[in-house]
């Protein structure tokens, strides 16, 4: 009978232990993040609208350059463009060569056209690159055109500063 009762009180001793072992009692907690929108268009360096070497006698000289930009996913952004060091607006840009000027201009589409001029007004009417970031560095073509290279023999050139916002 001794042996029994100890073997009870084991019994009853270990399923106390179990119960105990077993109990348990939870909390939660957040986690979380901020994620700010950010854009940078200077890390990887852009591409220069560079016309070459071209007669005096060459009309419509294109070629194109390159921005680059990397934005947060799903963050619109624009990119606007100054007048250069010699314009004093979008439609009058030059590249000098001490006091000669040569006339030229910068566009967002390859079409050329008056609508695609590309500087810094916002809004209605604007002449801005508008984009949508993707979390990786976006090449942003430049299109350029010199209508006329009747000017004085010479190295030409100008200098352009782009500022996205975002």
């Amino acid at each position: 009978m001794k042996h029994l009762i100890i073997a009870a009180l084991g019994t009853i001793g270990t399923l106390a232990a179990v119960t105990a072992a077993q109990a348990a009692t939870t909390t939660t907690f957040n986690v979380r993040i901020t994620i700010s929108a950010a854009c940078d268009i200077s890390t990887t360096a852009p591409t220069d609208v560079n016309f070459g070497t071209q007669p005096s006698t060459a009309t419509n000289v294109d070629n194109q350059g390159a921005l680059n930009v990397n934005c947060t996913p799903s963050s619109p952004y624009t990119i606007t463009l100054d007048n250069g060091q010699n314009g004093t607006d979008a439609n009058s840009r030059k590249m000098s060569n001490g006091t000669a000027l040569v006339p030229y201009q910068l566009y967002r589409n390859a079409t050329r056209t008056a609508a695609d001029v590309w500087g810094s007004t916002t809004g209605t009417g604007g002449n801005v690159y508008s984009g949508t970031g993707s979390g990786t560095t976006q090449s942003v073509p430049v299109y350029g055109r010199v209508p006329s290279t009747n000017f004085p023999a010479g190295s030409y050139a100008d200098v352009i500063t782009a500022i996205v916002t975002y």
